[in-house]
């Protein structure tokens, strides 16, 4: 969703997905029931996996010190290089060990045949718009539990655990239903309206809280010959960064939870429906830049950038992603949703915040300690911080931000954490329905509706429909909120 997701990644070219034709069922795409077999057989075979080293306090996690390492990252917003800097601190730790390194878009398709055959990588940053699908390799019991790498001595601090050193919530996404821990978030994204303080103040306009003022902002930019939205037009799945965190203010967390749980008629909810026409008075008021439904994610930012919009739903990625284009004076800033009205069941500052870029350490690795030690390493201060500086977005380690100067979009991403506090919502969705969340709420229903080709009622009635066949598919593995 890195993305992911930095979701991660988060990510996403973050993600070169689906084509609107495969959306729509006008080509073939890999769905659940392909990546299904990225996940075949019953995993685990001890008998391919090196021996463990010694454990020692310098070595907590057993890692066999002569053994080789294989990574591979999702080449997307976020690049690599933060990758390879932490690998380089692996080969320093361990200089007898040879690390592999490999980057790709391409991760589903490059690596079915590893699992296929048995021979998957160490470590894998399972990101972008052909990552595996996360609730297939965990049904299929295809992952290493991490709980091993959590209850490990921290980097910086033997005297507290892995997990007492993350951001709150990133161990939770990382279970679906039992206590084993089969994912690890590695970015930590904020998701949300982004815009420039700079164009706004143009307009001698501040971020709209409410939705009357989100109209007005919008009439007085169209007046200027310039747009009030934008958006990834090509990849959709975008809206819900700020549609989903929409939905939970004015209805509350649990019309999400119900969303997520496949529950009957939770897309029927008044909190969606009321949602779905705001969003759809964008366009029927002219308040989306034209052409908008044939752009990608990087042609959206590119157009933000250049001040044809003002708002752009997107992740915190996107300062690192679209930095090429951004003007120096532009003063990018995330906002919440604003306030449909005072109805609303949470106040305004609700956003959605989660982890991103989702690590995976195979159950059928050669090296398991070696993949869990490598992300060991990646959640100490000095990689959390180069990732930081490098790729403006936080990361899961809780408190990485300290004594460095923020670029304005992240150091706005803070502000935002600390306004919303309680009130962070995490759709699970995306992460349990990988194929439902994209090519079909994203592309195929609300992609539709903001390009003025379905209603809200009639989108609403085609999402529940989506929904209500993964929730019969018995070859889908269901999860629950606890």
């Amino acid at each position: 969703m890195g993305s992911t997701p930095e979701f991660s990644r988060r990510a996403f070219s973050r993600r070169d997905l689906i084509k609107r034709a495969a959306a729509l069922g006008l080509i073939a795409v890999p769905t659940v029931s392909a990546l299904s077999a990225c996940a075949s057989g019953d995993g685990g075979d001890g008998d391919k996996q090196v021996d463990k080293g010694r454990k020692t306090d310098r070595n907590p996690l057993a890692v066999n010190e002569s053994a080789p390492l294989d990574v591979v990252i999702f080449d997307g917003g976020f690049g690599q290089q933060y990758a390879k800097d932490a690998e380089a601190e692996y080969r320093k730790a361990f200089p007898g060990a040879q690390v592999k390194h490999a980057a790709t878009q391409e991760i589903q398709t490059q690596l079915q045949p590893r699992f296929n055959g048995g021979t998957p990588p160490d470590l894998i940053d399972n990101s972008g718009a052909k990552q595996m699908d996360m609730g297939t390799l965990v049904g299929k019991k295809q992952l290493t539990d991490l709980n091993t790498l959590l209850d490990a001595p921290s980097y910086d601090d033997p005297a507290k655990k892995v997990r007492d050193t993350l951001r709150p919530g990133v161990v939770e996404m990382g279970q679906f239903d039992g206590n084993e821990t089969w994912i690890l978030y590695y970015a930590y994204t904020v998701y949300g309206v982004w815009y420039s303080k700079t164009n706004l103040q143009k307009l001698d306009a501040q971020y709209p809280e409410t939705w009357d003022e989100m109209l007005k902002v919008c009439e007085a930019a169209k007046k200027k010959g310039i747009a009030g939205w934008t958006y990834a037009g090509k990849h959709p799945y975008y809206l819900p960064f700020s549609l989903y965190p929409f939905i939970a203010k004015i209805g509350g967390v649990e019309v999400l939870n119900n969303i997520d749980n496949l529950e009957p008629n939770a897309w029927k909810a008044p909190a969606v429906k009321a949602a779905f026409e705001a969003y759809y008075e964008l366009y029927r008021k002219g308040y989306i830049l034209q052409g908008t439904p044939g752009l990608t994610h990087i042609e959206s930012q590119t157009a933000w950038n250049e001040g044809k919009a003002l708002f752009l739903p997107n992740g915190s990625w996107v300062e690192n992603e679209s930095k090429k284009t951004t003007p120096q004076d532009f003063r990018m800033a995330v906002g919440a949703p604003s306030s449909l009205d005072k109805s609303d069941k949470m106040p305004f500052g609700t956003l959605w915040a989660s982890g991103g870029e989702p690590f995976i350490v195979p159950k059928n690795a050669k090296n398991p300690q070696g993949g869990m030690e490598l992300l060991r390493i990646m959640l100490g201060r000095k990689s959390s911080q180069n990732f930081i500086k490098s790729v403006s977005s936080l990361t899961s380690f809780n408190g990485g931000t300290d004594g460095l100067t923020l670029p304005p979009g992240l150091a706005s991403s803070q502000e935002a954490l600390a306004k919303a506090g309680k009130n962070v919502v995490n759709p699970r969705i995306q992460d349990w329905y990988v194929a439902l969340q994209k090519e079909k709420i994203g592309v195929a229903a609300i992609g539709e509706m903001m390009a003025g080709r379905m209603t809200p009622d009639e989108t609403i009635a085609k999402i529940q429909r989506f929904a209500d066949e993964t929730a019969k598919d018995s070859s889908v593995k269901k999860y629950k909120h606890k």
